[in-house]
């Protein structure tokens, strides 16, 4: 049994944006990378639990809004100096369709 689920379509999520998936996991934000990769995080930032959907995307990161951590949409992993870690979910696209792991 498949346990992927639609969540819409690539343009749903804006270029360099993110958009949030409720779960009985909680808040997963759903990013877009300017050349349209797709990477879904936990939306919690694992210094203060800042909204990651609410912050920056650059690259193939993150910028929390709440103190400027970095995190890797790849890993979840922050960027040094920083430590910690926020879960990732595999996500993937078939064809414009955005499918997420849970």
């Amino acid at each position: 049994m498949s346990n992927w689920i639609k969540i819409g379509t690539l343009n749903d999520i804006p270029k360099l944006g993110a958009r949030i998936v409720k779960s009985e996991q909680g808040d997963i934000a759903v990013f877009r990378t300017s050349s349209d990769e797709i990477f879904a995080l936990k939306d919690e930032c694992p210094h203060k639990k800042g909204q990651l959907s609410q912050g920056i995307v650059h690259g193939k990161k993150v910028t929390c809004p709440l103190h400027n951590w970095k995190i890797k949409l790849d890993t979840g992993e922050a960027v040094a100096p920083d430590d910690g870690c926020t879960p990732k979910y595999q996500i993937k696209l078939d064809g414009e369709t955005v499918l997420i792991k849970l």
